[in-house]
């Protein structure tokens, strides 16, 4: 069966082409009524307009930016070079990227306020939580440009959409992983965490205890480590715990200081804790192969670039947006099940 097209939509409407195409393009010059009735039509015949041919007509070119961590966070980058790689992929669209340092709400505050919104159409930014940072999209938004977060959310501010990981339903897949590694091992779990400051990091936190204090309670969490994403402070921090604490058992390292954890394991004890990190890098990877981490959680971050993209020029557009098409899986790899 043949996809409905404009002639059909004017024909049910009872309409001119002209102004079925006044209304898709959203030009004025088109009463409340008619406009309805073109919309009633469009939904009658599950008519979707061809948006790469509507901009091709109007020679028309989404310009989107990319707002992410700097630093030595292997994920990031990661996100960084797929974006490059991928930028020239999508039809119409002018992709580029931008860095800011990472949780320092205020210089992201001010990226996101230097925008300009007759250059920028849609942004993709990883938010940290704060007043500031809400203030910065919400000023986006007023003036007219696209917003979701990526990867860590801020749901209290204006952003339209968020794209990335259930983060609450990973800590508690985390805890559910370990609390088995660990299972007949009494002691204590240690947390690596980058910073509070963003909310994934927290919400992977939240989960991770939910499960572990219901259905491990012989597992003492420990309060978390910051180490801010920087190898050399989390290894330091980590081992000078290890050092007085021989009672731990497990490490989840809920951001992106594996590297840091790999160290301090090197110059642990014989009997090493089990640990469970995030995101598959060459590092974790490795780590996984030789022994030294059991588990990783990751998500895909070409689905999640393409995502982002996806929903910006659809709120850009003004079109219909679908959540579970926006959804982001969690994938755990193990030794043995390596991609």
């Amino acid at each position: 069966m043949s996809r409905p097209t404009i002639h059909d939509v004017a024909r049910i409407a009872g309409v001119s082409l002209s102004t079925v195409d006044r209304v898709l393009n959203d030009r004025e010059g088109v009463r409340r009524a008619t406009r309805a009735r073109v919309a009633e039509a469009m939904q009658q015949l599950g008519y979707e307009r061809n948006i790469a041919a509507a901009n091709l007509a109007r020679r028309r070119q989404y310009r989107l930016l990319f707002v992410l961590p700097a630093g030595g966070n292997s994920f990031m980058r990661g996100l960084e070079r797929e974006i490059g790689a991928r930028a020239e992929a999508w039809e119409f669209t002018a992709i580029s990227v931008t860095t800011v340092p990472p949780f320092d709400d205020a210089a992201l505050a001010g990226a996101l306020q230097s925008i300009d919104p007759a250059q920028t159409d849609g942004v993709a930014v990883v938010a940290t939580d704060s007043a500031a940072v809400r203030a910065a999209l919400a000023a986006l938004r007023d003036r007219g440009v696209a917003v979701v977060t990526l990867v860590s959310d801020l749901p209290s501010s204006r952003r339209q959409h968020f794209v990335g990981i259930d983060n609450v339903q990973a800590g508690r897949t985390a805890a559910s992983l370990l609390g088995r590694f660990c299972r007949g091992r009494t002691g204590s779990i240690v947390t690596v965490a980058g910073s509070m400051l963003v909310r994934d990091h927290a919400e992977r936190r939240l989960g991770f205890e939910q499960v572990l204090r219901q259905e491990f309670p012989d597992q003492r969490v420990l309060p978390p480590l910051e180490g801010f994403d920087d190898q050399d402070i989390v290894a330091a921090q980590l081992a000078e715990l290890l050092a007085r604490t021989p009672d731990v058992v497990g490490i989840y390292s809920l951001g992106a200081g594996t590297r840091g954890v790999a160290r301090a394991m090197a110059q642990a004890r014989p009997d090493a804790p089990s640990i469970v990190v995030h995101e598959l890098t060459p590092h974790s990877r490795q780590a996984l192969l030789d022994g030294t981490f059991d588990a990783v959680i990751h998500q895909d971050p070409v689905r999640e670039i393409s995502v982002a993209v996806s929903l910006l020029q659809s709120l850009i557009e003004g079109g219909a947006i679908d959540p579970e098409a926006a959804r982001i899986g969690i994938e755990v790899y193990l030794r043995d099940n390596l991609p």
